[in-house]
């Protein structure tokens, strides 16, 4: 309990001294949007190009999944210092230093010719992205701040629209025949771009510099970890979209290759559509209904897409899918940050930490499952995480 106060007294005196930002608040939402943007379209970027490496290395659906375990170890590894480093040093600075050296980090996943190289580029990917992940979203939250309304929900749209954006340039780079490096390269060079003019509008932040011998660290409890297990549900399942849509479209739906992304392209323009309207509908709902709602939608949705695999039904399946999947994580921060307790970045940064592991455990399962089954089952375990979704929700009071 002593660590957990002296925590709290150096994000206290962190907050007592604010930096006062030099940019208007709609120039430092369109920064920190751009930011979420350029996160977004790296990793749609590797997404996309999935089949593609997988067919390039000769990997089975298990060799995959083991190979994309790598990412949520990565994950793990960073998971129990990210939170305290942005807290510390401040989300702007810690952004400012991952965000180039995430689409680095993509770039290098193109190198890979043996299934040992991409297993070790995915574990720096997955490094590099947590540290990146869990201080864009602290800036979202001091962004909201700002404008003193949800506007958490509309970072992540630009996210999604991100993945869109990410899944039309692989469709065009595959058509075009570009290998993956060079396709990663030309986002390199768009997400630095991006950086360079946006960067000094990130919301400031001195850290915590009073006193930094405080741990790194503080354990989720209470309602921070069951915030954090509906994330991981969450994500897990736009995790699963993102890296085995494409193949479940090419091996299962038996889509024509000109058609493989449309099983990803639809679900990002439904969730990219959820995110921009969502905070209308949870005024009107509330947060707790919207929450229960959307994991029967993601059930709905996957399961339609298991049971029917055919272009037009799987195609719908997976709208709703995004449907689902769009207003959950934006409302888990939005709840994280108001809980009182510990600072809105810590909070955030614990839950994030959670629900990403989601993120990057469940392409991984999806394989292994696929192994054992085949990939159409596997599908029908994620549908699951949608059922979790709306019962833990129901058992948590704090949420209105």
């Amino acid at each position: 309990m002593e660590d957990v106060n002296a925590n709290q007294k150096i994000l206290k005196q962190e907050e007592v001294k604010p930096v006062q930002p030099h940019s208007s608040p709609n120039r430092i939402r369109l920064a920190v949007s751009l930011f979420y943007f350029g996160q977004g379209i790296a990793f749609a970027s590797w997404a996309s190009r999935i089949p593609d490496i997988k067919h390039s290395l000769n990997l089975s659906d298990g060799e995959l999944g083991t190979i994309l375990l790598a990412l949520p170890l990565g994950q793990l590894l960073t998971m129990p210092i990210s939170g305290g480093l942005v807290t510390r040093y401040g989300s702007k600075t810690i952004l400012t230093i991952t965000a180039p050296l995430y689409v680095l980090a993509l770039s290098n996943l193109g190198l890979a010719t043996a299934p040992w190289h991409l297993a070790a580029f995915l574990f720096l990917f997955g490094v590099i992205g947590n540290m990146c992940n869990i201080s864009v979203n602290t800036q979202g939250s001091e962004a909201e701040k700002l404008f003193g309304r949800p506007i958490m929900t509309s970072f992540h749209g630009a996210w999604s629209i991100a993945g869109f954006t990410g899944a039309l340039i692989g469709l065009l780079m595959v058509n075009l025949h570009v290998i993956p490096y060079h396709h990663f390269w030309i986002i390199v060079a768009l997400i630095f771009t991006n950086i360079f003019f946006n960067y000094k509008h990130l919301v400031p932040g001195k850290g915590a510099s009073a006193e930094r011998k405080g741990k790194l660290f503080v354990k989720p409890e209470g309602i921070l970890l069951q915030l954090g297990i509906i994330g991981f549900c969450s994500m897990a399942t736009e995790g699963a979209m993102f890296d085995w849509s494409g193949v479940y479209f090419k091996e299962i739906v038996k889509a024509p290759s000109s058609m493989v992304i449309l099983g990803y392209a639809s679900f990002m323009v439904m969730m990219a559509t959820g995110r921009f309207v969502g905070d209308k509908i949870i005024a009107k709902l509330g947060r707790k209904k919207t929450i229960q709602i959307s994991g029967l939608i993601i059930s709905t949705g996957m399961f339609l897409s298991v049971f029917l695999p055919y272009i037009v039904t799987a195609t719908i399946g997976f709208m709703l899918v995004g449907i689902g999947v769009s207003s959950i994580v934006p409302t888990v921060y939005s709840v994280a940050g108001k809980n009182g307790k510990v600072s809105a970045g810590m909070a955030i940064a614990m839950v994030s930490s959670v629900s990403y592991l989601g993120f990057l455990m469940g392409p991984p399962l999806i394989g292994y499952i696929s192994a054992l089954s085949s990939l159409q089952y596997s599908y029908a375990v994620i549908g699951v995480f949608g059922l979790l979704v709306s019962v833990l929700v129901s058992k948590i009071k704090a949420i209105e």
